[in-house]
């Protein structure tokens, strides 16, 4: 526990990192959270991400937009580490206009790089030409965008207001995609000045959000505002230490804020990891705990586990908790967000992964080899499931902890013990209400 807890001063920053393969329930926890917030920060991913939050009897999916959206007064920021659908932003933002929201909060890093129509096309050919071996992209075209970012090659949401610079990127960019494109075995038909008309066109919608967000983030937080950053995906798919080559192309931990918000690590405050009280994961790649029997469909249908964004069905299993204490360390959590507890309701044993057995070893860091994880196998240890209660989680939430079954509380007490971390919040359901919060200090207006 951190100074600024002990003498229960209001921390100005949070951020909501998840602990898994993404999917954990994280907008629920920064939509729940965000009550608090004067600006939430989204810093990395795309639209291959999806948030779900519920709101009474209203159910919104975001991809791309931060889930601060959905809050009046709230300063919803998409930072530089995004990479910008901007077809797909602009249907968020009109449904959310048709629900009755404004969004004149919304703030768009000029730095941001573009998903363009040639990145969608290559994603799916190269996905394709790699055959048997996929790594399971959702074909929107982030992995190429980001490719191109990094081969400084990209066109940003800043360039969409100089028509002129615009203009000359796309002429030395454009050639060079098509000889790509064509080696893949599809040509490239996009016309350069439809190209140009359709992104100026862009400008002309976004030209009030599109700003320089850095020094907003930066100046929100030195003046005392309470900022929270928001991270999709989960720590599994980050680049760098998910389970590489299945992961997303951005850096999906604490370290991402830095680079993706533009602030330096001395202003992340606190970070709330969210975990799922089971495991999911979508696409290819290892999966230790995967439960392909009864278990696995019955998580998969009570959890309703299927994607936000692409409505595949995910991919099941017992809490690993190897998983889980990687992401603690990577991203120095200072507390849990335990997710989708009601769905192990009724299980008369519940497992957990607490090491790995790779090669007649015992391992319990989690390794980076897909090799070794193709090899692992899952050693658990075993606690006694809970019954479901009689009555609605929001009465039983209002109850507070001690209300909850006596099998649960142990298995939270588990999970502490496990990882080294506070349970902070318990989440039995989808609504803001079916929510209990353990916080010693809780952001408040």
């Amino acid at each position: 526990m951190n100074l600024l807890t002990i003498i229960g001063v209001i921390l100005p920053t949070l951020a909501i990192i998840g602990t898994q393969w993404g999917d954990e329930g994280k907008g629920k926890i920064t939509d729940y959270l965000a009550e608090g917030a004067d600006m939430v920060v989204r810093f990395q991913g795309g639209a291959n991400a999806g948030h779900t939050i519920k709101i009474g009897e209203e159910v919104i999916a975001l991809h791309l937009l931060p889930s601060g959206m959905v809050r009046p007064d709230v300063i919803s920021v998409i930072g530089n580490g995004v990479v910008i659908d901007c077809e797909e932003m602009g249907k968020e933002i009109e449904g959310l206009k048709r629900s009755g929201r404004a969004v004149d909060g919304l703030r768009i890093s000029d730095r941001a790089n573009i998903v363009m129509p040639y990145h969608r096309l290559l994603d799916g050919a190269e996905e394709r030409a790699r055959g048997s071996k996929g790594v399971g992209t959702t074909g929107r075209g982030i992995g190429p965008c980001y490719s191109d970012k990094m081969a400084r090659s990209g066109i940003r949401m800043g360039d969409l207001l100089d028509e002129e610079y615009l203009r000359e990127r796309l002429s030395s960019i454009l050639p060079l995609k098509e000889r790509l494109t064509e080696s893949l075995g599809q040509p490239l038909e996009i016309d350069q000045e439809e190209l140009l008309e359709k992104l100026l066109d862009y400008g002309k919608i976004y030209k009030n959000h599109i700003v320089d967000t850095s020094p907003i983030i930066y100046d929100a937080i030195q003046k005392g505002k309470r900022v929270m950053f928001e991270g999709a995906q989960g720590t599994m798919l980050d680049i760098d230490y998910g389970t590489y080559p299945y992961v997303t192309s951005s850096n999906c931990t604490s370290a991402g804020i830095c680079s993706g918000a533009g602030i330096p690590p001395s202003m992340i405050e606190e970070v709330v990891g969210v975990m799922k009280a089971y495991t999911t994961r979508v696409g290819a790649g290892p999966f230790v705990t995967e439960l392909k029997d009864e278990v696995g469909e019955r998580l998969l249908h009570q959890g309703m586990e299927f994607g936000t964004t692409t409505g595949r069905p995910r991919r099941c299993g017992w809490l690993d908790l190897v998983v889980v204490r990687h992401a603690v360390r990577l991203n120095g959590l200072t507390s849990l967000a335990v997710t989708k507890l009601d769905v192990l309701n009724d299980m008369d044993t519940i497992k957990v992964c607490v090491a790995y057995e790779i090669d007649g070893q015992r391992v319990e860091n989690f390794p980076g080899s897909i090799a070794k994880l193709e090899r692992a196998r899952p050693i658990y240890e075993e606690l006694k499931g809970w019954k479901a209660w009689s009555e609605d989680t929001v009465a039983l939430c209002r109850k507070g902890y001690s209300a909850l079954p006596e099998e649960m509380r142990n298995f939270i007490t588990y999970v502490e013990q496990r990882t080294g971390v506070k349970v902070g919040i318990v989440s039995v359901g989808k609504g803001r209400d079916e929510t209990i919060d353990l916080r010693e200090t809780r952001w408040s207006k």
